[in-house]
């Protein structure tokens, strides 16, 4: 049935890609983990998804050895903000600290790495992280700070008539497409 359906539409399933699996188990799509708990289903960012960028964030650190820190959050902030605004609409905000965490203690080590021995533990984070209003332990410069992931507003997107099809209901899609309170901006 469903390959009549994608078929009309100039569409086919490629049979090496096709994973059938209960909803309750979850799947991996498009970098997110789709799962019922509870009977509830909840997208997350998947762990490849989630691995993929500590890797990513640890490579440019390992090449920023001897970067500037301004230099380093420069390229740091496209990264984090592109991957968060990816996942902002996903179940993220306990993997968006969770990052953070990770983010803080890769960027103490740069820290650290770069004064061995001879600055003290005090003088390293008086240096390169910084307080501004409520927040503290902020890695920053004095004009350029970095973005955090759990900085990232989590965007949830109103849920779908289930029982709309998007080639029969088009009225109800090109609804949905105008409102923006419905696209979740």
């Amino acid at each position: 049935m469903i390959k009549e359906f994608l078929k009309e539409r100039g569409m086919e399933l490629s049979e090496e890609k096709i994973h059938i699996t209960h909803i309750d188990d979850g799947f991996d799509f498009l970098g997110g983990n789709f799962r019922k708990y509870r009977g509830k289903l909840l997208i997350k960012p998947s762990k490849k998804s989630i691995g993929n960028i500590i890797r990513k964030i640890g490579d440019v650190i390992k090449r920023a050895k001897v970067w500037k820190q301004e230099d380093l959050i420069n390229v740091l902030n496209p990264i984090i903000t592109g991957w968060s605004s990816y996942h902002r609409s996903a179940v993220a905000k306990e993997i968006f600290s969770k990052l953070d965490y990770i983010l803080w203690n890769m960027l103490w080590r740069w820290a650290k790495r770069r004064h061995p021995d001879i600055k003290s533990r005090t003088w390293v984070a008086n240096r390169y992280w910084h307080s501004a209003g409520t927040r503290n332990w902020m890695f920053s410069t004095g004009e350029n700070r970095l973005k955090l992931f759990s900085d990232t507003k989590i965007v949830r997107f109103a849920g779908l008539k289930l029982d709309k099809n998007p080639f029969i209901d088009q009225d109800y899609f090109n609804f949905r497409n105008r409102c923006p309170i419905l696209k979740g901006l």
